[in-house]
């Protein structure tokens, strides 16, 4: 069996993680979505909601596991008997940071091996954090988030929907 596993903070999840997640699960036999409890981080959103945020994205996909992980991510691997690490790469800088960190995953564990999925096209701008500063001010999220969570990233400013900043 072909377990993966799709790291990251998804703090919130945005339309590119759902495009990663989805095209994963394509290729692997199992893969875990797990949400990395990162104590040096200030996170808009708890471990746990998170981690239910994606479940509810997820409820579709047979093959998906949500879950979390604190610690270095192969020994989690370990734990749950994954081989494969997926990525998502935006740009050539993603590319040269997410190698670092293969590498050093590999010289820990041989036998681990790195997939790098390029972001889709009309998603190649989109992050978290630019999702976090459109909502702080009241922008519209709505190209960059599933609809669902919306409502949950507004309400961590205190922006209420009838507040949002309508662009014309």
């Amino acid at each position: 069996m072909k377990r993966a596993i799709y790291p990251g903070s998804f703090d919130p999840v945005t339309f590119g993680h759902e495009d990663m997640i989805r095209r994963s699960a394509e290729i692997v036999d199992e893969l875990y979505v797990a949400v990395l409890n990162n104590s040096s981080k200030n996170p808009l959103f708890s471990v746990s909601e998170r981690v239910s945020m994606l479940s509810e994205l997820t409820a579709d996909i047979p093959n998906v596991v949500v879950t979390s992980f604190d610690g270095l991510l192969i020994d989690y691997m370990k734990e749950i008997d994954a081989q494969i690490i997926v990525r998502g790469l935006r740009a050539v800088t993603d590319f040269e940071y997410e190698l670092q960190i293969a590498e050093i995953n590999r010289v820990e564990s041989p036998t681990v091996e790195t997939i790098f999925l390029t972001a889709s096209p009309n998603l190649s701008y989109l992050s978290s954090s630019i999702v976090r500063e459109f909502a702080s001010y009241g922008g519209d999220i709505s190209k960059l988030v599933p609809a669902r969570f919306i409502d949950a990233i507004y309400a961590k400013y205190g922006i209420t929907k009838k507040e949002q900043k309508i662009e014309q």
